[in-house]
């Protein structure tokens, strides 16, 4: 008798520039023979899971590597209304460097996460344009502006659902693999760049300096440096941010399991460090190796069921 295979479903979590990881644990699943028929993606997972479904990868890949902090920096479009990056240049060079198809014409079936701003209800995006499912997807709030999609303000999924291991299952997917890139966050220290070399300093004090530029005085207190026994803005918001991903993350992980849950260890990584894409695709790498084991055995059982 022949024995059907799972369908296997991916979700991949949110956690800004964390989440290149993403891209490091897709290689090892595949390398492996391990090949998702649904991916599902909360902010930076819609992205990541976006190019994986498109079989747009590599050529993602290729970009996320070549990012200097120069580069993210010059991607980014201030303001003052709703957020202080529209997100124009940001997802104009997006669609212009990836396909922009519509979700339905994916080759893998594909899905993502958004919050409702003014009712705070889980929206699940699964027609539409691509991009804009992702701009909604990782729409930050008071960092990126929201997205108005069918009369709704759509922000970051990761406000209701950072691991989207719910939408998987009810996409059909009989096996979640999930990715949670929040899980050691909690006591990270306030200032992560005394502890590297020059040449891997963190975004923060740099976009720190940047935001202190503009009007409202947003890279410090008094419109500058912040006092020495005093964290920046941008530290404090990075830092409540991480304790609610990873108190959030906990409760819907808990109440919605995953088969097998990997969680690559990048508590180093501040959220706009996305300059370091080599780093963080290398621990992807290391952390779904780790988990291979348990998946291939959850794999088995269930053909054997």
């Amino acid at each position: 008798m022949r024995v059907s295979q799972p369908r296997i479903g991916l979700a991949l979590g949110s956690g800004s520039a964390r989440g290149w990881s993403h891209i490091g644990i897709i290689r090892i699943l595949e390398e492996a023979g391990i090949a998702p028929d649904i991916v599902c993606g909360t902010s930076i997972g819609a992205l990541v899971g976006a190019a994986y479904a498109d079989g747009q990868l590599e050529k993602f890949e290729a970009w996320v590597r070549s990012l200097t902090w120069q580069g993210v920096v010059g991607l980014l479009d201030f303001t003052v209304s709703g957020g202080l990056i529209p997100g124009e240049k940001l997802f104009s060079f997006l669609r212009s460097h990836l396909d922009d198809k519509t979700i339905d014409s994916l080759p893998k079936a594909y899905g993502a996460v958004a919050t409702e701003l003014a009712t705070g209800r889980e929206v699940w995006l699964r027609e539409g344009s691509v991009i804009d499912a992702v701009r909604a997807s990782a729409a930050l709030p008071g960092l990126f502006t929201p997205v108005r999609r069918e009369e709704r303000l759509l922000v970051d999924g990761a406000l209701v659902n950072p691991v989207p291991v719910s939408l998987c299952r009810a996409m059909g997917a009989d096996i979640v693999i999930a990715v949670d890139l929040n899980s050691d966050l909690i006591g990270r220290r306030l200032k992560p760049d005394e502890a590297r070399p020059a040449s891997e300093t963190t975004a923060p004090g740099a976009l720190a300096s940047v935001l202190s530029r503009l009007p409202l005085g947003l890279g410090g207190a008094r419109g500058g440096a912040p006092a020495a026994d005093m964290p920046s803005i941008f530290d404090v918001l990075s830092l409540s941010l991480n304790i609610m991903q990873v108190r959030i993350t906990r409760g819907r992980l808990a109440g919605e399991p995953a088969d097998v849950l990997i969680r690559p260890r990048l508590a180093d990584f501040a959220l706009m460090d996305y300059h370091r894409a080599s780093i963080a695709i290398d621990e992807g790498e290391r952390a779904a190796r780790r988990a291979l084991p348990e998946l291939r055995d959850v794999i088995g059982r269930t053909q054997d069921g």
